[in-house]
């Protein structure tokens, strides 16, 4: 059972690596596979908690639209909105500190949405209310500070994918 909780890791570290070292070469494959091997051995063991999940490929499936989605469709809008915003001749801002509900259980969800928001420019987690399940988030251009609004605006757009990737 505890070797099953390591696949899934030494599959990702193990292709992460490739991508980066940008070669297939049989002195980087070998390498990247020993890499891949003894850290995913060592963090798998304390990061999967059901390896079922971790290998199932509805929820890989989502992990790759969500990657694609967030990558070149959410950063690039957001990248763009910030930098209309600074070449304005007025800086149209409105800054401020927003709570955003959430609605997903597991930490990995709730660790993702709130990266994603802090990755998004214009945004940045500030707080997570575990308890009453709450997001504190600094928003560039605060259009409306009640929760509706905040969460159409900023969790909503990550949480469908966090929800089906993690919970």
């Amino acid at each position: 059972m505890k070797f099953t909780r390591c696949i899934a890791p030494i599959i990702m570290l193990f292709l992460i690596y490739i991508v980066f070292s940008g070669s297939i070469k049989i002195y980087d494959i070998l390498l990247g596979l020993i890499i891949a091997v003894i850290v995913g051995g060592i963090m798998g063991a304390i990061l999967v908690e059901n390896p079922k999940k971790s290998l199932n490929p509805i929820r890989l499936g989502w992990l790759i639209l969500y990657a694609f989605k967030y990558f070149f469709i959410d950063e690039v809008r957001a990248h763009t909105d910030v930098i209309k915003r600074i070449l304005h001749p007025r800086l149209p801002i409105n800054p401020g500190i927003v709570r955003v509900p959430y609605h997903v259980k597991s930490d990995y969800a709730i660790v993702t949405i709130a990266n994603s928001i802090t990755n998004t420019p214009g945004t940045v987690t500030v707080d997570i209310d575990e308890e009453r399940k709450y997001l504190y988030v600094h928003w560039i251009n605060v259009k409306a500070p009640d929760e509706k609004t905040t969460y159409e605006n900023i969790v909503k757009p990550f949480e469908k994918y966090a929800k089906n990737i993690f919970d």
